[in-house]
């Protein structure tokens, strides 16, 4: 996407370059809204976030259970399940998922005798975390391909140097969300067994890829060495990762996250709402998929049927809740479409629009979640033409 070395965070709510408070309007104009495909947490008043934490918290913690400290009783149980989730031996939680990679890929080069980590350069790693790999971990990266997919076998087998580490992203957040095939997964991690070289999954978004793979999370993360997993990306958490794999690599791993400065005295709220997220939004996730696929070809047939020159829906069937949109717009305008649509309709369907690409094109990411499913084929193309209508051409 853009250079703007942001975490992941919702198109709708990263700002541009020299627009230190750009957001503001598009914050209001969300919260507002009275409909929209996805109702981001990042819009919900601080204070009712504390409170409806506050009131669900009985659902996973006993009334009596005593707040954490540095790790154990809530942190401990939610570190359980998600290891258990992952079908992994043991997880440990990290305050964030770039220390939790780190960390993950840190260990790895010590037992593998190779720091180098062949990754996508679109990887978060790559984009988002300002060199963090090499600068402070020591860690070396390799690209074994710049198309915008995950690497295939051969590019796996045949690149001409060793690397220690794989790091696959799944899905590829910054291509369009896209997962490979189930099949053509199993041929990379096995192109990688081949090299002698470890298979670590950034899955910041794996919960969600269960759909397309067919294939529950303990087979899809039974394929690699170590995952890592995130907390608020699509569960809703108020933040925090979690990092599973061998029982040996994730207590290695829990000594490095006290060097890095991750053992916090206490992480509770995080904790709390992670394990709300585990309990009421993973397994609302594959609804969210299905209704995805719906959206994503009504706002195609929605953009032919208004007349637009050219558009683009990636991928054409989404292989997660999430993908993009591509219109031959510059991204103020669009954005005043969005806005000025929101404001005067109570409709937002579209977030923060950024250049990409050849000079002309902008692009947004779609997240379908609970508010979307109340979203017919006809609603979605509805709220399109009037989209289109708010356009200057």
């Amino acid at each position: 996407m853009t250079a703007n070395d942001v975490d992941q965070t919702p198109s709708e709510d990263r700002p541009r370059d020299g627009e230190p408070d750009g957001r503001a309007r598009h914050v209001a104009a969300a919260r507002g809204a009275a409909r929209t495909l996805h109702r981001s947490p990042l819009h919900v008043p601080l204070t009712e976030r504390f409170s409806a934490l506050a009131a669900a918290a009985p659902e996973v913690v006993g009334a009596d259970e005593a707040t954490d400290v540095y790790g154990d009783g809530v942190v401990a149980t939610l570190e359980d399940e998600a290891a258990r989730l992952l079908g992994k031996e043991a997880a440990v939680f990290f305050p964030t998922g770039t220390m939790a990679q780190q960390v993950a890929l840190r260990c790895w080069a010590g037992r593998t005798g190779n720091a180098t980590v062949a990754l996508h350069p679109k990887a978060h790693p790559e984009v988002h975390e300002g060199g963090a790999f090499s600068a402070v971990s020591g860690l070396r990266t390799v690209h074994l391909t710049d198309e915008p997919r995950l690497p295939t076998a051969d590019e796996v087998r045949d690149f001409p140097e060793p690397f220690g580490s794989l790091m696959l992203e799944l899905p590829l957040r910054d291509a369009g969300f896209v997962l490979p095939t189930w099949e053509e997964l199993k041929a990379v991690v096995e192109a990688a067994r081949e090299r002698d070289a470890v298979v670590h999954v950034d899955g910041a978004r794996l919960w969600e890829c269960a759909p397309h793979f067919g294939r529950p999370l303990p087979e899809i993360a039974g394929l690699a060495d170590t995952v890592y997993v995130s907390f608020y990306k699509s569960l809703g958490g108020l933040s925090g990762a979690a990092l599973a794999g061998p029982r040996t690599l994730v207590e290695e791993a829990r000594v490095w996250r006290h060097r890095y400065g991750g053992q916090l005295f206490q992480h509770f709220p995080a904790a709390v709402s992670a394990l709300l997220g585990l309990k009421h939004t993973l397994p609302r996730l594959p609804d969210y998929v299905a209704h995805a696929r719906v959206v994503a070809e009504a706002l195609s047939d929605g953009f032919t049927a208004a007349g637009v020159a050219w558009s683009r829906v990636h991928p054409r069937r989404p292989h997660t809740h999430q993908f993009q949109v591509w219109l031959p717009y510059a991204p103020d305008v669009l954005d005043e479409a969005s806005l000025g649509q929101a404001e005067e309709t109570g409709t937002l369907l579209f977030g923060r629009w950024f250049a990409d690409g050849p000079p002309g094109l902008s692009v947004t990411e779609v997240t379908v979640t609970e508010e979307g499913l109340g979203w017919t084929a006809d609603d979605v193309k509805e709220a399109v033409a009037d989209f289109v209508r708010r356009i200057p051409r």
